[in-house]
């Protein structure tokens, strides 16, 4: 017969039940075993458990199964019977026994429960480590078990810092790191390791979440600040800031400021050292001066009508107008003139000056006057008499001035045919006449006489005329000549014979003289 007593703790007076039953076992059952199976198992928490009991006794009965875990009886036959266990969360013993030829016989089997932790965390880490200062990291874990079985290791990227068992729960892990540059960076983390190994089952391994370290180291001499001593107001002026030994310097951000006013600053960095550039402009709000402030009485004068120029600054402000300074600082300067043509476009010039702590400030302004006068026409560049050959090509050089300025236009009297001006043009006899240019604008109208003398080439088609009819007469006269002469020549000459005047008379042929007859054609 087998004996055993449970490891778990159940209640004392079933226990001592089950003792005095198993005390007093029959003789004949000694020789059959009650087998367990699975012997000695090991599964994950909370999962479930088929257990089969069984005998190879031929006479056995009444085999049960007796745990303190949820079961049910799923089947059973002669010699043997299963049961499901459910929700198996922690180690226990189960024990199975059952009667042969009427004595009792058992069988027992020791449950090994393994759970992961349900929680590895890293503490968080400070936004920024001072390089050169010693950093505790901190590992928290709950849950997991055996815990004899189960170690935490700290880590820096897959390097091991530490490597401490859990102890408590939850349990706490802890170890120092002097931080440096390299550091920076860096991913830190937190991993438990759950050797499974001797119950014939693997290495389980649970990491935490991991956490970047960023170090940093400050310059050992305070930023250098250049900027001018002195803003005038509405003036730019560059500024720039320096820091060197700086790290990490391609992280740092720098912000640089004028009173309340944040400049856009540049940033760009070499290697630990730093350099930020801006502008600063001065706003009247702030320290400096106002001006100079030049006024017109009026912008675009009439000639004639009189113009008053004034300068002025703030408190303490010298001003000086073309030259003429103010009675005081702080006082205004004013010019009055009386506007004229040559005054069109002239620049008043004024200047500002401001005593600071022994440094003189400065600031100019200028502005520019127009007059309005009426067209005029330049008689030196627009000649009021042209003498011109015909079928040549000319400019007439008209020029008018005026503000504004005006438009010019020659017209010729009578037919009102205009002529190009400023532009060259082919002249002919029809351009021949009087013309009158007019300059004309908002201020008025100036007309200037121009008389225009083409010259046409002189004619010779008279004489050649004459010569080709005295041609014609000296021609015809000859050709008549010729014409008699040759008839003169052709001519015989008649003889009349005295003798008798009742015979015709007969024409006597040269040939006839001589005695010849006259040749015939063959």
């Amino acid at each position: 017969m087998a004996t055993i007593v449970p490891s778990v703790s159940w209640p004392g007076a079933c226990w001592t039940l089950l003792v005095c039953c198993l005390l007093t076992p029959g003789a004949q059952g000694q020789e059959f075993l009650l087998r367990v199976e699975p012997q000695n198992p090991v599964f994950p928490a909370g999962g479930s458990l088929l257990v089969n009991c069984s005998t190879d006794c031929p006479s056995s009965k009444k085999i049960i199964l007796e745990t303190s875990l949820s079961k049910e009886l799923v089947d059973n036959g002669t010699g043997w019977a299963a049961f499901q266990l459910s929700n198996v969360t922690g180690n226990s013993r189960i024990l199975c026994s059952g009667y042969c030829n009427g004595s009792q016989i058992t069988g027992f089997s020791d449950i090994t429960v393994y759970s992961l932790p349900e929680r590895v965390e890293l503490a968080p880490l400070p936004p920024w480590q001072p390089v050169g200062q010693n950093l505790i990291l901190r590992c928290q874990v709950e849950g997991g078990s055996p815990r004899t079985s189960l170690t935490v290791v700290l880590l820096r990227r897959e390097e091991e810092l530490t490597r401490q068992p859990a102890v408590g729960e939850p349990a706490e892990v802890n170890t120092t790191v002097l931080t440096s540059r390299e550091d920076h960076g860096a991913y830190f983390s937190c991993r438990t390791e759950l050797d499974m190994k001797p119950q014939g089952l693997e290495l389980f391994r649970n990491t935490s979440a991991p956490r970047q370290l960023r170090t940093f180291a400050l310059p050992v001499t305070p930023p250098r600040l250049v900027a001018p001593r002195f803003l005038e107001v509405e003036k730019s002026w560059p500024v720039n800031c320096t820091l060197d030994g700086l790290f990490p310097a391609s992280e740092a951000q720098v912000y640089l400021a004028l009173g309340d006013q944040m400049l856009n600053a540049t940033v760009m960095n070499h290697g630990d050292m730093l350099t930020a550039t801006a502008t600063a402009t001065a706003r009247a709000d702030q320290e400096g001066f106002l001006g100079p402030i030049l006024n017109l009485s009026e912008p675009s004068a009439p000639e004639g009508s009189t113009v008053t120029v004034s300068c002025m600054a703030g408190a303490r402000v010298q001003v000086t107008l073309d030259g003429v300074p103010a009675a005081a600082p702080g006082q205004p300067v004013q010019l009055q003139l009386n506007a004229t043509e040559s005054d069109d476009g002239r620049n008043f010039f004024c200047s500002a000056t401001l005593e600071v702590d022994g440094e003189f400030l400065c600031r100019n302004s200028s502005v520019q006057l127009r007059v309005l006068y009426g067209p005029k026409i330049d008689r030196a560049t627009c000649p009021q008499h042209l003498k011109w050959k015909d079928k040549t090509r000319h400019v007439l050089q008209c020029q008018a001035r005026g503000n504004p300025y005006p438009q010019l236009r020659c017209l010729k009297e009578g037919s009102n045919r205009e002529v190009p001006v400023g532009i060259p043009f082919f002249v002919n006899v029809t351009h021949n006449g009087t013309y009158q240019c007019q300059a004309s604008s908002s201020q008025g109208k100036y007309t200037l006489v121009v008389v225009m003398d083409i010259e046409a080439p002189k004619s010779h088609f008279v004489p050649v005329f004459l010569a080709v009819l005295v041609i014609l007469g000296v021609v015809t006269v000859v050709v008549a000549l010729m014409y008699v002469f040759r008839e003169h020549k052709r001519s015989g000459r008649y003889h009349v014979r005295q003798e008798s005047t009742s015979l015709p008379l007969t024409s006597m042929q040269p040939t006839e003289a001589m005695g010849e007859e006259p040749s015939r054609a063959e």
